[in-house]
């Protein structure tokens, strides 16, 4: 996982053949004027799925992970907490392969709280990359807010 300023994305350029892409995407576009749903920027390689998230306390957020892809979850109207936890230490569940996502729900009377490792915000200008080794409990929000997921081939 990483988390830094968008001014500092261009040091994370090796990681991934496609993040140049990214980069100029994110360089070039305008993220509020962007629709809700998702953009395609290279195929199915990489694109971007804008949402409006809802009100989400830590309790009520769900770990996920992914095996194809890479997320840079980027909250532009409101800040956004995520909890974290390595994928290997979540609860195992089915994979569903359409949309390359697992969800891990612990067994009650457990929440997500009792398996994040650790909690962070993310501001408006900064993003997280999560890999697919990382899990990841996205949109906790006392407001609501709008975010965009970059999708990248990982």
């Amino acid at each position: 996982m990483i988390i830094d300023d968008f001014k500092a994305f261009d040091r994370y350029l090796g990681l991934n053949p496609l993040f140049p892409a990214v980069a100029e995407f994110l360089r070039t576009t305008d993220l509020n004027s962007l629709p809700t749903g998702i953009t395609k920027i290279q195929g199915d390689d990489l694109f971007i799925n804008v949402q409006q998230a809802p009100v989400k306390t830590r309790s009520q957020a769900r770990f996920e992970t992914h095996r194809r892809m890479i997320d840079i979850q980027v909250p532009f109207s409101d800040c956004e907490e995520y909890g974290w936890a390595p994928a290997d230490a979540l609860p195992a569940a089915a994979y569903d392969e359409a949309c390359d996502m697992t969800l891990h729900d612990p067994e009650p009377p457990k929440t997500p709280e009792d398996v994040a490792v650790t909690y962070f915000t993310l501001h408006p200008g900064q993003f997280a990359i999560f890999f697919p080794e990382d899990g990841h409990a996205p949109a906790i929000t006392p407001t609501g807010l709008r975010k965009a997921i970059i999708k990248v081939k990982a």
